[in-house]
């Protein structure tokens, strides 16, 4: 059996962890992910998915606040695996770690190299309008995402795909293409293919300005923006004076004079608001500061009363 050091924290990682576990053909000797996080309105202590899944496992889990230079480190030095695998894990690796893999320190990466190096690449996808997107195997070098691709597969967006359903897609293709490519490395049967220099793009972690909506844009664009960053960091507009999360919303074939932020429909159930190009957004689902998810009939119902046909209810964050 070939030993493995597995590097991950979200959810995505986890399918590849567990498929690696899985296999006759792999012995995970610890698993690597980020230390626990606030979370909530409590701020309670969090451990990262990858975390609860290593411990059902019953594999010994490192938590470093940062790998280079740590105890961890050492530690897995000390391991020398044969391979290291990481899968979002969300620090940079030194390079003496990387050495420190008797058969390679391999990456499973959710894009298609050279196409969105770094965090955020599903959710660049989604807002940039891609058809498609995939994984990526690569060796691991000391730059982000820069190494060798051993191994890619596509992926189809659909319309109604979001970066969550991204990732879940996702983390299955890798799994499976990861444990077709390790046996290639191992018996030096796969030609890795540097990646174009000319081609890189970048996706960088989403930033609080980035989050904000535009509704000065189409409809469409809005709605794909929505999509991006649910279910995080998750898209926000000031909604009637609040900031106010933006779950779920649907492009309406409607067409309305009304300026871009105004309400065009308001019923018991339904809230349209203009949008740049004479579009017209309907909101479903949303979340007030301080306030749970709510569909929209039950906003509408309480906080969103007061809300009228015709009102400019959405105003810059920054104003």
């Amino acid at each position: 059996m070939k030993t493995v050091v597995f590097m991950g924290t979200p959810s995505f990682a986890v399918p590849i962890l567990n498929g690696i576990n899985d296999s006759d053909e792999y012995q995970i000797k610890a698993v690597v992910t980020q230390p626990d996080r606030p979370f909530g309105r409590k701020r309670v202590l969090k451990p990262s998915p990858v975390k609860e899944a290593a411990l059902e496992l019953g594999i010994e889990v490192l938590q470093p606040e940062k790998i280079s230079g740590s105890e961890e480190m050492t530690k897995i030095i000390e391991i020398a695996p044969d391979y290291i695998i990481t899968a979002a894990f969300g620090q940079f690796l030194p390079e003496k770690l990387l050495n420190a893999a008797k058969i390679a320190a391999v990456n499973v990466h959710g894009s298609l190299l050279p196409k969105y190096r770094g965090g955020a690449p599903v959710q660049y996808s989604l807002i940039n309008g891609d058809k498609e997107t995939g994984i990526s195997i690569m060796y691991m070098v000391k730059k982000m995402d820069a190494g060798d691709v051993l191994s890619q597969q596509p992926l189809k967006i659909e319309s109604d795909d979001d970066t969550q359903s991204l990732f879940d897609k996702l983390s299955i293709i890798g799994k499976d293409l990861l444990l077709e490519t390790l046996p290639k490395v191992a018996n030096d049967s796969i030609t890795p293919v540097p990646q174009n220099e000319d081609e890189v793009v970048f996706s960088p972690n989403i930033t609080r300005e980035q989050q904000e909506l535009d509704f000065n844009k189409s409809a469409f664009l809005v709605d794909r923006k929505v999509r991006a960053l649910r279910p995080s960091p998750n898209a926000f507009a000031i909604l009637n004076g609040v900031r106010t999360k933006f779950w779920e919303t649907k492009p309406t074939d409607e067409k309305t004079d009304l300026q871009p932020g105004s309400v065009v429909e308001k019923t018991k159930k339904t809230l349209k608001i203009a949008c740049g190009n004479q579009s017209v957004l309907e909101i479903l689902e949303l979340q007030p500061s301080g306030k749970p998810k709510q569909e929209i009939n039950a906003f509408l119902n309480g906080a969103g009363q007061p809300i009228k046909q015709g009102d400019m209810v959405i105003t810059n964050a920054n104003k």
